[in-house]
């Protein structure tokens, strides 16, 4: 047993204490790492330093560590290696046992001057130099070993100690944090329509904008507003109990002749005002009408794309200042998006972001607007979240760290071929998964473009049609996750999958049941198949079929996401 105070007493105590944190039980956390149960306890007892990180690693993540659990437990781990090498070449004090040497599972304990088994009793410093020799050369071959294995595999924590010309590879999870609900308002679409019709299947929230409801439509001569359609999707949202983003942009031609069209017929622009005093009345007088009744506010579409807004950063800041301080003067309780940013696979998108970002912009805002999505339709939706590790990047570099809706998507969306229905309802699915996988980045939402559009890649119904094969596997999504809390999400070679597998980890609380944990996995490109783990009892299908597994059954991963039950 590791003496009290030692760096292996507490190295245990770390593990321990993030056990009781977890709330799970030593059996849950061995069959989560291949150990035993008694194996787990001995480390969370400071009974057992394995030899490698790695071991050390996959327990604290089991039990939910973040990046700094891992960091001080590595400390500790070092200092616990070091103490045991120390112990094991420095001469033990006469009639005394000598310390114990730690060595995986198994605990060796060297008496004091006891003669080898073949060789005749030798001095004690000369015991000590030739067990360091031995010690130095095992270090090396394991180096070795370790680098040979990791043509096939992820390099251990110790060979990324040591592999400093190459770049880490992390094993265990994307991340791993607390348990949070998935929110219902996760689950939103852009109302591309103008009829009031709502979906005719589960949705989050809606965000109005492509519906009749631009600037230049709602006041198309100075003061004179027409509030017909927005009168009748708000109402229609709110009886639905649909929150609304309402997004304000299309500057009317009369308040600013001179500058460039947007790509609409309605003849808005694609500038500011001339007089930011019209952008302050209708502000106004949009918030004052629908206070209480619209929740968010986004402050331009696509503030980053000339063919929206061609004006400069420093105007889209006031303008977003001004209407921020309007809409909390009005209506404290609504939240306020700041512009929406496009184009971010590219270094001019990106630019304005960082502009707007170094200008303060995000300071007058509760919520940064970004617009996540492929290079193409076709492209794997887990390719969007090389965007929102961009947007972090380009927010951490500026110093802040604002919450994210991904409020639209591409420019040319509608010029992008339609893709299968098999492809249509994975891919649907899948984008908002994305969107929980970010939820380490501060993503909170996802508004898929759009609703109400038969001329998309993925279409999700028309109005008055009936919803696609897409749209209804999103609502068997929701069905999954609406009691459910994200514990986790990581993919591949590092959570011991195949490298075109991913998955997010859930606790969920349905009414009437215990809670259970719960695994979705998918692949974003071809199939791959797992071995179902012992505490694996039955796999969901999107269409809803349930099926009973056992230990060791063979699961077969698709594009198509499945819900797996754990025991």
């Amino acid at each position: 047993m590791a003496a009290p105070h030692s760096p292996s007493a507490e190295l245990g105590d770390s593990l321990a204490e993030l056990k009781r944190r977890s709330g799970r039980s030593y059996e849950w956390i061995g069959k989560r790492v291949n150990l035993s149960k008694s194996a787990v306890h001995r480390l969370c007892a400071g009974q057992s330093v394995p030899p490698e990180f790695g071991r050390i690693e996959q327990v604290a993540r089991a039990c939910g560590a973040g990046a700094d659990d891992i960091a001080g437990l590595f400390a500790l781990w070092r200092q616990a290696i070091t103490e045991d090498r120390h112990s094991e070449s420095a001469p033990s004090v006469a009639g005394s046992p000598a310390p114990a040497v730690v060595a995986g599972p198994r605990t060796l304990t060297a008496a004091a001057g006891a003669p080898d088994s073949a060789q005749s009793p030798q001095p004690a410093a000369h015991v000590a130099m030739k067990r360091q020799r031995t010690l130095i050369l095992l270090v090396a071959i394991l180096i070795a070993l370790l680098a040979i294995a990791n043509t096939s595999q992820g390099p251990s924590t110790a060979a990324r100690a040591v592999a400093t010309n190459t770049a880490q590879q992390i094993s265990g999870p994307a991340w791993s944090l607390p348990p949070q609900a998935v929110a219902s308002t996760l689950f939103g679409v852009t109302i591309n329509s103008s009829t009031g019709i709502m979906p005719a299947f589960s949705v989050g929230a809606v965000r109005l904008w492509d519906s009749g409801t631009r600037w230049a439509d709602l006041e198309p001569y100075p003061g004179q507003f027409d509030w017909t359609v927005l009168d009748r999707l708000v109402s229609s949202a709110f009886a639905a109990q649909h929150p609304v983003l309402f997004v304000l942009g299309g500057t009317p031609a009369w308040a600013n002749p001179a500058a460039p069209p947007a790509p609409y017929p309605d003849g808005s622009r694609a500038a500011p005002p001339s007089d930011l005093r019209d952008w302050d009345a209708y502000v106004s007088a949009l918030v004052n009408r629908y206070r209480g009744r619209i929740e968010s506010y986004e402050l331009w579409p696509l503030a980053n794309d000339h063919r929206y807004f061609n004006g400069p950063v420093e105007t889209l800041v006031d303008m977003t200042k001004r209407a921020a301080h309007i809409i909390r003067a009005v209506d404290p309780k609504a939240t306020i998006v700041c512009p929406g940013m496009g184009n971010l696979w590219t270094p001019d998108g990106q630019s304005v972001l960082e502009q707007f970002a170094r200008a303060g912009g995000y300071d007058y805002c509760d919520v940064a607007g970004i617009k996540l999505y492929q290079h193409t339709a076709s492209d794997p939706p887990e390719t969007m979240l090389t965007l929102a590790l961009t947007v972090d990047r380009l927010m951490h570099t500026a110093g802040i760290q604002p919450r994210l809706w991904s409020t639209g998507t591409t420019y040319s969306i509608n010029l992008q071929a339609p893709l299968s229905q098999e492809m249509a309802r994975g891919y649907a699915v899948r984008f908002y998964l994305v969107g929980i996988y970010a939820r380490n980045l501060n993503l909170e939402r996802m508004y898929f473009y759009n609703w109400g559009s038969g001329k998309l890649p993925i279409v999700l119904q028309v109005p008055g049609g009936e919803p696609t094969a897409a749209a209804l596997a999103v609502e068997e999504l929701e069905r999954w996750l609406v009691h459910a809390q994200s514990l986790s999400c990581g993919h591949g070679l590092p959570i011991n999958l195949p490298d075109n597998v991913w998955q997010c980890d859930f606790r969920i609380t349905d009414p009437g049941r215990h809670a259970y944990d719960a695994t979705i996995r998918w692949t974003d490109t071809g199939t791959a198949t797992t071995t179902a783990e012992p505490d694996m009892v039955a796999v969901e299908d999107l269409d809803g079929s349930r099926t009973a597994i056992r230990a060791g059954d063979t699961l077969t991963i698709t594009g198509d996401p499945i819900l797996i039950e754990r025991r």
